[in-house]
């Protein structure tokens, strides 16, 4: 195992892929507490639909114009699912549309949208490909640097709010009682969720993202009870997940995204059985 490890992280984009892939996990799992909490936790899914809508969109653009092929799809696809992230969270307000509905109505048309474009240009390519299913093995340098960029300024951002996103996690009303901007501050979840999506959709793939938001916050869930606590065990398992979900297919050449969603499956009934335990005596 060691060996294995020794020359796992003899080769350059494995390291990176360590890297970012632990960012975008911690991020992600940050974030899946509230989400979760807030019973927004399929707005992953939804917006890694939007996201593959958008990318195919602008992969097909960048093949007939040469301004445009000279862009990262991520830059352009990041600002347009920031903006889907705020609309999906005024749509699932509105008392005639709930948040479920919300989702399913976007994601299923963005979905639609991205695989129509692909089906009418050039087909199933390579990015579309990646982006589908997840490679995070194939990052090039411009994505290694903006995901790498991205998950550090989410990670921040989610410190210096911290206690105002715990307030509007639990109580909206006594949020808005005490003056906070509850609007505000659930967009800022909706926009840091946006960003780590996409990002994260180079690694885990436009059908699994949803699945390192969801899982590590659940899973912490059946053990601990403080929001605190959950936080930080969501954080530390979603990254343990990711490494041992890599390693597992480095050695076993498996899917890397199908790899850490079954590790975190596997970690999910580990947690259930504990807290069955510890709460059952």
């Amino acid at each position: 195992m060691i060996e294995t490890i020794k020359e796992m992280i003899s080769y350059t984009f494995i390291n990176r892929a360590i890297i970012v892939g632990s960012l975008v996990s911690l991020c992600a799992a940050l974030l899946g507490v509230s989400l979760v909490l807030k019973r927004y936790a399929m707005i992953g899914d939804g917006l890694s639909h939007v996201g593959f809508g958008i990318l195919t969109v602008t992969v097909a653009l960048q093949a007939t114009n040469e301004w445009l092929g000279n862009i990262a799809p991520l830059y352009i696809t990041i600002p347009v699912v920031v903006i889907f992230a705020v609309i999906l969270l005024k749509i699932g307000n509105n008392s005639n549309i709930k948040s479920d509905s919300a989702i399913a109505l976007i994601s299923s048309s963005s979905l639609a949208i991205g695989v129509a474009v692909t089906s009418i240009t050039t087909g199933m390519n390579t990015d579309i490909c990646n982006f589908m299913f997840g490679s995070i093995l194939a990052m090039s340098e411009s994505d290694v640097i903006l995901s790498i960029i991205v998950s550090i300024l989410v990670a921040i951002l989610f410190i210096i709010y911290y206690r105002k996103l715990f307030a509007i996690t639990f109580d909206e009303n006594f949020s808005k009682a005490i003056g906070l901007k509850v609007d505000r501050y659930t967009n800022l979840i909706a926009v840091l969720t946006a960003v780590i999506i996409v990002v994260g959709m180079r690694m885990m793939g436009t059908m699994l993202i949803s699945s390192i938001i969801i899982f590590p916050a659940l899973t912490s869930m059946r053990v601990f009870k403080t929001f605190k606590k959950v936080v930080i065990s969501s954080g530390v398992i979603s990254i343990v997940a990711f490494l041992i979900g890599i390693y597992l297919a480095y050695v076993y050449n498996i899917s890397t995204g199908a790899v850490i969603v079954l590790v975190n499956l596997l970690l999910f009934i580990l947690f259930y059985i504990i807290g069955k335990i510890i709460y059952e005596k």
